[in-house]
């Protein structure tokens, strides 16, 4: 049973005095706990389409539920954890403070540690950063700045994580290795995780299903199911299954360009 619905969504902006249609009859559902990444053409909607999943904007036609709730209210409760291009990191705060945050601002939902499954300091040493818990942003790189933000969302408590892009100012190697550190993190914790990206061996890697969406306006036009066994370790990527996978959707993806 699916548990994020989205039926019949269409959004559109004014710009300039212009309408743009941003979104057009988008249909797509999404299992708790599973892992799904949206794909498509820089323009296509995709980051505007997780936005209004996240509650952060609306939508002119259509509708989204959440289990039985709406966004919004899954917002204010704070139960959605974001992950941006570019980590939100209080430059006057260290790495484990900054981890803190959504303890001292959401107390409501996250007053219990064991129920987020997610102790600061556990998370910091999955991604490497153990002795970097008491550094400063300006002492960090931009793929340590990037780990921190992943293991923030992970601490949150937050049973949905919706991340937009958030490897796409990295090198490649840098990437590579956020990629397997953030899979073995969400095989520990298996929170519903929405991902953006332009990438499509990430998408194929870390995906349980990859939503491949065409030019503006945004429409679903294709779902490939990725079946790759899990845990998923980094062996995988070199398997003639794996590139079968990244032929089919650089295939779809030309037909939709």
């Amino acid at each position: 049973m699916s548990y994020i619905n989205v039926e019949n969504l269409s959004k559109r902006f004014v710009r300039r005095g212009q309408l743009t249609e941003a979104l057009s009859e988008v249909n797509l559902e999404i299992e708790q706990g599973s892992f799904v990444s949206f794909i498509g053409p820089s323009g296509c909607g995709k980051s505007t389409l997780l936005r209004i999943i996240g509650g952060l904007m609306g939508a002119e036609e259509g509708g989204i539920t959440v289990g039985s709730r709406s966004p919004s209210e899954m917002q204010s409760d704070k139960q959605f954890g974001f992950v941006p291009q570019s980590p939100a990191l209080f430059p006057w705060r260290t790495v484990l403070q900054n981890m803190n945050i959504p303890f001292e601002v959401n107390r409501k939902s996250t007053t219990d540690l064991s129920d987020a499954k997610g102790d600061p300091i556990e998370l910091l040493h999955s991604v490497g950063l153990g002795d970097f818990m008491h550094a400063y942003p300006k002492e960090l790189s931009g793929g340590m700045k990037q780990r921190v933000g992943i293991a923030r969302a992970f601490a949150s408590g937050a049973p949905i994580l919706l991340m937009d892009e958030p490897f796409s100012a990295l090198d490649e190697i840098t990437r590579e290795l956020l990629m397997h550190q953030l899979m073995k993190i969400w095989e520990q914790h298996k929170k519903t995780v929405i991902f953006v990206t332009h990438n499509i061996q990430e998408a194929v890697y870390l995906s349980d299903k990859v939503v491949i969406m065409s030019s503006r306006p945004g429409r679903i036009t294709s779902e490939v199911h990725i079946d790759l066994p899990r845990p998923r370790v980094e062996s995988v990527i070199e398997s003639p299954e794996f590139y079968n996978y990244v032929g089919q959707l650089r295939e779809l993806l030309r037909e939709r360009w």
